[in-house]
């Protein structure tokens, strides 16, 4: 792979043919861990850069955990210690925060899953001698079975936009994804043979009732986000945080605080709008942690036997710096606040070359913000800091979707009615069509069928109360590509159930589902850099403590992250608890195409979509030099560029397959599979 910097696992089949693809899995960086079948043939193979591998073998079970933090001998023993089945497992592992993918091998049958968010995912694909694969990344398991790419599923990576069951379209043909909150069951194999039956996907993960009040929900979200930082940073003497002054990146600054390292970076990267807040609550933040504003909840403090793990680094002499030596609030020993000059940020599209370093399991669309990430976690690793946060997720899981009020309006319609009329005022959405959306009782299917045309683009002030956004084509995708989505939509229509029968609770676990995906290029550039980066707003217990409060006390027309604001009380200053407004970048963007049109135009030039009958490159090349054409401002660019880079990064990754005939989505086998310690250790 690409500076065979990537992190992965892949889980075999115990017999002689699964022995021998572990010989011909692609090359990582340093050493790895084996964990053995019963036999002694190789069952996990895992290279991880910055993640942990935990094992355990009882008898023929054994236990995987691949997470952020090392799970002791004893905790993994209580998971597996008298476990009959995967169900059994599964309440165990509830105790844990939800950041692992999981393997078991219980009564000869192999169990993997990644999170109900959709952080951590997991692919399968049939290999034809050892039988079905299962791995973390896509790209693996194409090397193995020699998979070409799938141009229905790249065509739909370009739109910005992929809702389920479309956003499981692997890129290569023959790779398969399991449903998040879905796990994958690999039946024993007969000894020495590849015979086994097809994989089954059994669902592990429901959403929890809502039916909690805001104070006992906001408790639980508090304890839930400070766990997830603890199994990140805790022990750990020096890290950083993105502290861009807005409440989700405060609320978990203030809460890797309390795990009290010796040394915390915080980054603010200032702004080119001179309107801009963030900077101002980013300053506010800062002083308020300095004079031990907040405090820690009880015993969030540290986890018992943390062991210190110090590095060391030279302070970024770039940005505009202040420090605190001395110990206040007995949280942090030195504290360190890193202004980034507007001046020294990437607009978008900057240096669109450098995504070569990294191989994302897709096109992701936020590809083209690759140098402004770069130049921030390279700023963090300068600090010497061993791990970075960031406040990803949470505008997803606390601002509340408008889709929602079709969930509270079947229960208590006066109060939906109330809540929205709040909220179309203040997004100007016209009485009779909010209530026409509001009244709409169209099926999921229905509406996926739907939700691609080539009408513009739908005005801001369409009320957003289905189950997702209508999506335009845009102007410079060829016939051919426009085809093939307008397939896989209908083809996905046919059979598409809803990820929950609420319409708002459909949306917004697609849309954490959809976040999480995308933070995926966050996480490979701080790999490539060699700083780890996390976004514990994306742990399963912190959606579950979320979707476990009542609806109409959860999101308010007339309250900014209510839910996030009463968690964090306490452990947040309530002066900055106070904020109501958010900052936007959408000038950068603008501004960008405008300062890279020449990078854009080379992109153009012999460009792969092209080649694969998917865009208008004479289109594009035209736009490139219209950076301000109204089609720009009208359509969105981002995800074909994301799409030109991907392509061509994965095709510098190795050899690629000579293409044969691309299948049509329904002949296409993406759909799911049916649903219904000894261990050995070497240097790979």
């Amino acid at each position: 792979m690409p500076g065979q910097l990537r992190d992965y696992f892949v889980v075999l089949p115990d017999s002689v043919a699964g022995a021998a693809v572990a010989g011909r899995l692609p090359p990582g960086a340093g050493g790895g861990t084996v964990v053995a079948h019963a036999s002694g043939r190789p069952w996990v193979l895992a290279r991880p850069l910055v993640r942990r591998v935990s094992h355990l073998r009882r008898g023929d079970d054994a236990l995987v955990l691949i997470g952020p933090d090392r799970v002791s001998d004893a905790v993994l023993s209580g998971l597996l210690e008298g476990v009959r089945d995967r169900a059994g497992l599964e309440r165990r592992l509830a105790r844990l925060p939800g950041l692992h993918h999981v393997i078991a091998r219980l009564s000869g049958q192999t169990w993997i899953r990644g999170t109900a968010s959709g952080l951590r995912r997991i692919y399968h694909a049939r290999h034809p001698e050892a039988g079905t694969i299962a791995s973390d990344r896509p790209a693996v398991l194409a090397r193995l079975i020699g998979a070409p790419l799938d141009d229905g599923a790249l065509a739909l990576r370009m739109l910005d936009f992929l809702p389920h069951p479309l956003s499981r379209r692997v890129v290569w043909r023959g790779v398969h994804e399991t449903v998040a909150g879905y796990g994958l069951a690999l039946p024993a194999a007969a000894p020495g043979t590849a015979a086994v039956p097809g994989p089954t996907e059994h669902r592990w993960w429901e959403p929890p009732p809502a039916e909690l009040p805001l104070a006992e929900g906001a408790q639980a979200l508090g304890d839930a986000i400070a766990a997830s930082v603890r199994a990140h940073v805790d022990g750990l003497d020096r890290i950083s945080c993105e502290l861009s002054g807005g409440m989700d990146s405060t609320a978990l600054t203030f809460a890797a605080r309390a795990t009290g390292p010796a040394e915390l970076a915080l980054l603010t990267v200032a702004a080119r709008d001179r309107y801009s807040e963030d900077e101002m609550w980013a300053r506010r933040a800062v002083e308020a942690a300095r004079g031990g504003g907040g405090g820690a909840r009880g015993g969030e403090a540290t986890r018992s036997g943390g062991a210190a793990r110090g590095a060391g680094g030279n302070p970024d002499s770039n940005a505009a710096r202040t420090r605190d030596t001395g110990r206040k609030g007995g949280d942090v020993t030195g504290l360190d606040h890193h202004i980034i000059p507007a001046d020294d940020a990437p607009y978008f599209y900057a240096d669109l070359a450098s995504t070569a370093a990294e191989l994302n399991d897709e096109p992701l669309p936020v590809a083209p913000g690759r140098a402004r990430a770069h130049l921030l976690l390279s700023r963090a690793h300068a600090t010497g800091s061993r791990y970075h946060l960031t406040g990803y997720g949470g505008d997803e899981l606390f601002l509340g979707l408008p889709h929602a009020y079709q969930d509270l309006f079947h229960g208590n319609p006066l109060t939906a009615w109330n809540h929205l009329s709040g909220l179309r005022h203040q997004l100007g959405w016209p009485f009779l069509p909010t209530l026409k959306a509001l009244l709409n009782r169209s099926t999921f299917p229905r509406w996926l069928a739907g939700a691609i045309t080539a009408e513009p683009q739908p005005v801001t002030r369409t009320p957003l109360l289905s189950w997702g956004v209508r999506q335009s084509l845009r102007p410079w995708f060829t016939e051919h590509a426009n085809a093939l989505i307008a397939e896989e939509f209908r083809a996905a229509a046919e059979h598409a159930e809803p990820i929950d029968p609420w319409r708002g609770r459909h949306v917004d676990i697609d849309a954490v589902r959809m976040g999480a995906r995308h933070f995926q290029a966050m996480e490979d550039i701080g790999m490539t850099i060699g700083l780890p980066v996390a976004a514990p707003f994306y742990d399963d217990r912190v959606l579950e403590a979320t979707l476990a409060v009542r609806l109409a006390e959860r999101i308010s027309p007339w309250r900014y992250k209510p839910l996030l604001v009463e968690a964090m009380r306490g452990v947040v200053p309530d002066a900055l608890l106070a904020r109501t407004t958010k900052d936007h970048m959408s000038s950068d963007e603008h501004q960008g195409l405008r300062q890279h049109a020449s990078e854009l135009a080379d992109l153009w030039t012999g460009s792969r979509l092209a080649e694969h009958g998917l865009v208008d490159s004479r289109h594009l090349l035209r736009l490139a030099a219209e950076p301000f054409s109204p089609v720009l401002v009208e359509h969105s660019i981002s995800s074909t560029v994301a799409g030109e880079t991907w392509l061509r990064t994965a095709e510098n990754a190795w050899p690629t397959p000579t293409p044969t005939p691309t299948p049509t989505p329904s002949q296409s086998p993406s759909l799911p599979p049916h649903r219904t310690s000894t261990t050995s250790e070497a240097t790979l």
